[in-house]
C-alpha cells in the first residue's frame, strides 16, 4: 500500500473514529452478542445473526481506519505555498463555456466533501489539476464528459 496524503484534522479525526469504534462500538456490541446468546437456539436467533453481522463490520472497519492511519502521509497544509496545484491548495476556476466560477481545495480521499468544495486529489478534478499554475487552461475528462477550467488562483492555508 502506498502513502495516503491527509490532513492533520483528518488524521486526527480517523484516530477519534478508531478509538471510539473500538472502546465504545466493539463493547456494546460484546453486551448485544452475549444478550442474544442468552436468547436461546442461535440456528435461529436474528438478533445473534445480527450482532454477529455487526461485529464484522465494526472489526473490518477498524482494520480499514488502521490501515490508513500507518499509511498516512499528514501534510500540513498551512506550511504549503508556491505556484503549482497540489495537495491542499485552494484553487479558483472558470469553466471556459459558461464563466461559471468554482472554487475547490485538493484534499484526501476521506476528507473530500463537495457540497463544502473539497474534492479528493484522486478525482478527476483534482488528478487534472495537480501541477498546473494560473493562467492554465486544464482539459478534466469526467466520466460523463470534457471540461475545460482556467485556473484564476491558487491559495494555501
Amino acid at each position: 500500500m502506498k502513502n495516503i496524503p491527509m490532513t492533520k484534522e483528518c488524521y486526527e479525526k480517523l484516530k477519534e473514529e478508531l478509538a471510539y469504534l473500538k472502546k465504545v462500538e466493539r463493547s456494546k456490541n460484546i453486551k448485544e452478542i452475549e444478550e442474544a446468546r442468552g436468547h436461546g437456539d442461535l440456528s435461529e436467533n436474528a438478533e445473534y445473526h445480527a450482532a454477529k453481522e455487526r461485529q464484522s463490520f465494526i472489526e473490518g472497519k477498524i482494520q480499514e481506519i488502521q490501515g490508513k492511519l500507518t499509511y498516512a502521509q499528514v501534510i500540513d497544509t498551512s506550511k504549503l505555498s508556491g505556484e503549482k496545484v497540489v495537495f491542499g491548495a485552494k484553487v479558483k476556476l472558470r469553466h471556459v463555456d459558461s464563466d461559471e466560477i468554482k472554487t475547490y481545495t485538493l484534499v484526501g480521499a476521506d476528507e473530500a466533501d463537495i457540497k463544502n468544495g473539497k474534492i479528493s486529489v484522486q478525482s478527476p478534478v483534482g488528478k487534472s489539476l495537480i501541477g498546473h499554475i494560473i493562467g492554465d487552461t486544464v482539459n478534466i475528462k469526467t466520466p460523463t464528459r470534457d471540461i475545460e477550467y482556467e485556473i484564476l488562483e491558487i491559495r494555501f492555508g
